[in-house]
């Protein structure tokens, strides 16, 4: 009986010292449930779906320092190196003339005037631009010149000092006057290359072009209307009446058509193309006194000349162009 009420006792004690050290629970209200949303996939936007764009927000304060120095906003500009003058070249002073204007077999006196060198050389620069005539002159003086008859436009000279990368140049052109005037008003911008030439010249109208005869060449030039190429051509007379035909005798053309004779109906007859681009002619030759003139370019050259109804016809070089450049008094 002593031993279960010590056991009791016992068991009583153990029970008090684990309640003081033994923290009190207190319950408190549920917490409620936060809902987890399940992230759902956005569906790619069709061909025609507009993309929308989201906005980004602007954080306030000063904005960052680059990490090299301020951005430049500045265009970049090549600058272009301006090579400064030679202190050794050679400098030109002056190059000039006596007068305004010379007649061709006329004379012009060259002035110059050079610094830096011992000495210098003139140049006649020819039709090409190519340097022709030269004269070796000292640094300081004058030339006189005698320019050709046969010039026409103008006289270019031009005065080099130096050579190599410190040749220093300078031209001269010189306009040359019309010695010869033009048969014929109003008279072109360019000089003729000589005196109108009087000649006898036969002239036939035909359905699509014309021919002519010009004795003081003793050539036969035939011009075609027909829109095609060549617009013209040239023949030497070749006609013989001591042996040639004046015309064919065989061929009969219809009512107001003509078959060119002599010297125009040797050409014809004897070539397809005039023949055939030309047609036959709509009157009868005629022979008349007239003139040709021409204006030289190079090797090449523009013949002038008077129709019978007082126009005047060019014949550019090279068969491509003729033209009537004045009207006829028809």
């Amino acid at each position: 009986m002593k031993i279960r009420l010590l056991g009791i006792i016992l068991l009583s004690l153990l029970i008090s010292a684990c309640g003081a050290t033994a923290r009190q629970v207190i319950p408190t209200a549920r917490p409620t449930a936060t809902q987890t949303l399940t992230p759902t996939v956005t569906p790619t936007p069709g061909i025609g779906a507009t993309p929308t764009v989201t906005p980004r927000s602007v954080a306030s304060g000063p904005t960052p320092t680059p990490l090299f120095g301020p951005t430049s906003t500045a265009v970049a500009v090549l600058a272009t190196v301006t090579r400064p003058p030679n202190p050794n070249a050679p400098r030109i002073e002056f190059f000039t003339t006596n007068v305004k204007q010379v007649e061709p077999g006329g004379q012009v006196t060259l002035f110059w005037s050079v610094r830096g060198v011992r000495n210098a050389i003139i140049y006649r620069i020819d039709a090409s631009g190519a340097r022709g005539n030269l004269w070796n002159v000292p640094p300081d003086g004058n030339l006189p010149v005698t320019i050709s008859r046969r010039d026409r436009g103008q006289a270019v000279f031009l005065l080099s000092a130096g050579e190599g990368e410190l040749e220093t140049t300078q031209s001269l052109s010189i306009p040359l006057s019309c010695p010869d005037p033009w048969f014929f008003q109003p008279a072109p911008d360019a000089c003729p290359a000589a005196p109108a030439e009087a000649t006898t010249i036969i002239e036939e109208p035909f359905e699509r072009g014309r021919m002519l005869y010009v004795q003081s060449r003793n050539r036969v030039y035939v011009l075609f209307n027909d829109g095609r190429a060549p617009a013209w051509l040239s023949f030497d007379n070749k006609f013989n009446p001591a042996v040639d035909k004046e015309s064919e005798e065989s061929f009969v053309p219809p009512p107001d058509r003509f078959q060119p004779i002599k010297i125009l109906g040797f050409v014809w007859r004897g070539n397809d193309v005039v023949r055939n681009r030309l047609g036959l002619g709509t009157a009868a030759e005629t022979q008349y006194d007239g003139f040709i003139q021409v204006v030289k370019n190079g090797d090449k050259e523009d013949l002038y000349v008077n129709s019978s109804d007082t126009s005047v016809l060019q014949l550019l070089p090279g068969g491509d162009v003729w033209q009537i450049i004045t009207a006829g008094s028809s």
